[in-house]
């Protein structure tokens, strides 16, 4: 039995332009114990996805289910066995922290978890806000109080929408640990990040969506190895020169060119050496989770109305 699974899930929108279709014939199972990762640009479809297999909205076709149970048919049991962490911070303004603990372990009647909440608050690093009232936390603490609701039940599968966005380096570190460790326990985690170095780090699996279909699943290390072998890295104050042009990669002043092999590398930089350009701490790295999912993405250009979705390397879909 697979802890995840989404069934040709579509979802459609209405706008003032028509049928805004958010996913189409969504379908990928995610096992028990895994720590997957579902990845994708921003109008991708990730939060919509998450949004129906949490109950919160109703797929168009298709079904969704957590440890067999359907998200719809069979809501309270699937819901039990789930926590969410939103991407929004949401919270009740006029509750300690360890009130909206307690709080949140009525909705699932779970009773004298005392041991468990405060378990969480020393993990999570809550332990000295715990008579904080949650408006007093910044937003980095917020965050940290959502994940600490989303596990007051124990639940067996785990779903992180965007955790660490816009908080700090102790929080992703104190929180990836106890993710960690609860992986390790057993739970399963559905990991959604921007934050590509953290899906490769955590992930052993990982799904990529573009306009709402599954454009890549595969194990994380299959994915490293259908990438390019290595990549040119380096720091330019210049323009490059127009040879460079569709191959860079740029981000302020570093620049970086996938390179196959020897020949490839040699010749970018004889090009370099034939513009009269300066360039600094130049390296050879291997690829990336980043520079995979920049080629899977630029591989499947948005597709037109019902047209087909187009092809990828061989090894990248399923």
């Amino acid at each position: 039995m697979s802890a995840i699974s989404f069934q040709s899930v579509s979802k459609t929108f209405s706008s003032p332009r028509g049928p805004l279709k958010a996913l189409d014939g969504v379908s990928f199972d995610v096992q028990q114990g895994e720590f997957f990762g579902l990845l994708g640009p921003n109008g991708a479809g990730k939060t919509t996805l998450i949004s129906i297999l949490a109950g919160l909205a109703r797929p168009t076709s298709g079904k969704a289910m957590v440890l067999g149970c359907d998200v719809q048919a069979n809501y309270g049991e699937a819901r039990r066995k789930l926590g969410v962490v939103p991407q929004e911070l949401v919270f009740d303004p006029f509750f300690t922290v360890r009130e909206a603990l307690r709080i949140q372990s009525g909705y699932f009647g779970v009773r004298n978890n005392g041991a468990w909440i405060d378990e969480l608050l020393d993990s999570l690093g809550l332990a000295d806000k715990a008579s904080s009232n949650m408006r007093q936390l910044s937003g980095g603490m917020k965050r940290r109080v959502l994940v600490a609701q989303a596990l007051v039940h124990k639940p067996p599968v785990i779903v992180l929408d965007e955790p660490t966005a816009g908080v700090d380096v102790e929080l992703r570190q104190t929180l990836w640990q106890f993710i960690a460790k609860l992986n390790k326990q057993g739970h399963t985690v559905l990991l959604t990040t921007h934050y590509l170095e953290e899906a490769e780090a955590l992930c052993g699996r990982i799904a990529m969506l573009k306009n709402g279909r599954v454009v890549a699943l595969e194990s994380t290390s299959e994915l490293l190895k259908a990438a390019s072998s290595n990549v040119l890295r380096f720091k330019i104050d210049s323009a490059l020169p127009p040879e460079f042009d569709g191959k860079a990669r740029v981000t302020g002043r570093i620049v970086q060119l996938p390179a196959h092999d020897a020949h490839e590398i040699e010749s970018y930089l004889a090009v370099i050496r034939r513009a009269g350009l300066r360039v600094e701490d130049v390296e050879i790295r291997k690829a990336d989770l980043e520079d995979v999912f920049l080629d899977v993405m630029s591989a499947n250009q948005p597709d037109k109305a019902n047209s087909a979705p187009a092809p990828l390397a061989p090894g990248l879909v399923r």
